[in-house]
């Protein structure tokens, strides 16, 4: 039953406009002037789709970038009482400015930035949540987590993100390519695309998981088993 409220929750939800946001749009543009990557606008419409469906009261991304697929986020949810906390993740203070400017576009959305790296936020979590001394180094938990890394540290960081999830959270991925072409064992994408496949292995015991292929790639989604 839980398998099959997952594959409900990555359809399409009509009732949302098909059109990319104007500061998501114009985010894209600055994406290709400073020759960054970001995942395809099917994919960022799919995944505002799916947390528009989800009703989340707190959501996680990390590796937000610049904020593109974040802009999506915080457009669906202006000017609405819906949301408690967005918290945009991002290792890089220069992305975090930018991001700041974004926050303060969408001011009535409660949302914050955390710099750092996902899988170490999340370590000092742990020891945070022995001591509870002061505030947690990020949110202790959410409905929505987004993972977006390169392949070298996906499995990782969907690693030490899937225990944030609430009951009935859904985590949300992009399915990495595989590397080609003739590669040595060792090659850090190599590595990083076996860690890769065995998470789905090893994930598959404690999550259900399903796949949403799209042009421009394949979203992958959690959700606990019970």
């Amino acid at each position: 039953m839980r398998e099959e409220v997952l594959a409900a929750v990555l359809s399409a939800n009509k009732e949302l406009s098909r059109d990319e946001p104007e500061v998501a749009a114009n985010i894209g543009i600055q994406l290709e002037h400073m020759g960054l990557s970001t995942w395809s606008i099917s994919v960022r419409r799919r995944i505002r789709d799916s947390i528009s469906l989800i009703e989340p009261k707190k959501i996680i991304q990390t590796g937000a970038g610049i904020g593109h697929l974040s802009a999506w986020i915080l457009d669906h949810y202006e000017n609405k009482n819906e949301l408690e906390q967005f918290q945009m993740i991002e290792e890089g203070n220069r992305f975090a400015v930018i991001l700041t400017r974004l926050r303060e576009r969408y001011s009535s959305v409660p949302s914050s930035i955390v710099v750092g790296s996902p899988s170490l936020l999340s370590s000092e979590l742990k020891a945070w949540s022995i001591s509870k001394s002061g505030d947690p180094p990020m949110l202790p938990g959410a409905d929505v987590i987004i993972v977006d890394a390169p392949m070298v540290r996906l499995a990782g960081e969907i690693s030490s993100m899937l225990p944030l999830l609430s009951k009935n959270g859904v985590l949300f991925t992009v399915e990495p390519t595989p590397p080609v072409g003739d590669r040595e064992t060792d090659d850090p994408e190599v590595v990083g695309f076996n860690e890769w496949m065995e998470l789905i292995k090893d994930s598959n015991e404690t999550h259900h998981l399903a796949f949403a292929p799209l042009f421009g790639g394949t979203i992958v989604a959690w959700l606990p088993r019970e």
